[in-house]
């Protein structure tokens, strides 16, 4: 595929959620210019949700041709754990995809340079790039969706840790003896205000949850990022993801109340809860910001 001008060229963008997969394209200013999802349907086989994937691949790639913009790469952010780079991928909310190699099949599909991390440290890239977090050297971004993650830049770096896992606060534990986590562990957050671990909890989907269950997600939530604060010396965390965006100003009023209480330090008093700025765009536009940094085209941060 041609590179194309320097103004022209975009990231192709992929976001996997255990709920839905979507795909986009995105400029080097970090506009969302087109996108498309399907469902993710998880108790398919590995392969069958990766050809609904291959499916929507093919649209982006059909769409650039028609706008006339040129991907020069693959971004991709998706749940964790994984293989450093994405090498290989184990999304705890997609049970048939362990040790799947997203990498490989991306750049097969699409004839570029494939980059994956986690879809949390991807919205953390966006906020940082585009968005609530610009400017900012030390925050935690976090999704609170089907799932539960988290990335952070400490420094004005994305941390990586030593598999590519940093950040992975949906398992940090906020109920000692609390509710069975897919990881293993009891009480971490992931088991108790994710979508999913809320409608086990309730009988229905998380959309219908009652004020209490909305103030507890919050609450809860709020309780993990004061451990990150005292931890790192963290003054913001910005949050996106359906439930929390959907649960909206009674999340993020109780967990700033809870986070209040709790990240009582000189350096952690007045840190801050907010929703991402992007909105929606954020996990593929964070996708994108993954890609753009992999070809290391500083635009991220500036």
């Amino acid at each position: 595929m041609e590179m194309g001008t320097s103004s022209n060229q975009v990231a192709l963008a992929v976001d996997i959620g255990g709920t839905k997969l979507a795909t986009g394209l995105v400029d080097k200013s970090g506009e969302l210019l087109w996108s498309s999802a399907a469902l993710t349907l998880v108790s398919r086989s590995a392969e069958d949700i990766y050809g609904t994937l291959s499916r929507l691949l093919d649209k982006a790639l059909k769409a650039s041709a028609q706008m006339g913009v040129v991907p020069i790469v693959v971004g991709a952010g998706c749940g964790g754990p994984m293989a450093m780079g994405g090498k290989d991928v184990s999304p705890l909310n997609i049970p048939s995809w362990r040790k799947f190699p997203l990498k490989q099949k991306l750049e097969r599909s699409c004839g570029l340079e494939a980059f994956v991390d986690n879809d949390a440290k991807a919205i953390a890239l966006a906020e940082l790039w585009a968005g609530a977090a610009k400017g900012t050297r030390n925050f935690i971004g976090m999704v609170v969706s089907t799932g539960v993650g988290g990335g952070l830049v400490v420094d004005g770096k994305l941390l990586g840790g030593e598999a590519g896992n940093a950040g992975h606060i949906g398992h940090v534990v906020v109920e000692p003896d609390g509710a069975d986590c897919a990881c293993g562990a009891k009480g971490c957050l992931e088991a108790e205000v994710s979508g999913l671990s809320i409608q086990r909890r309730i009988g229905m989907p998380a959309e219908f949850a009652s004020l209490d269950e909305r103030k507890r997600a919050g609450c809860l939530t709020g309780r993990a990022i004061a451990c990150a604060a005292n931890l790192l010396d963290l003054k913001l965390a910005v949050i996106g993801g359906s439930v929390a965006l959907g649960f909206g100003s009674v999340f993020f009023a109780s967990a700033q109340k809870e986070l209040d209480r709790l990240a009582c330090l000189d350096f952690s008093l007045g840190s801050k809860v907010v929703p991402v700025a992007l909105g929606e765009k954020a996990p593929l536009v964070g996708a994108a910001a993954v890609g753009f940094s992999g070809l290391d085209i500083a635009t991220l941060g500036d």
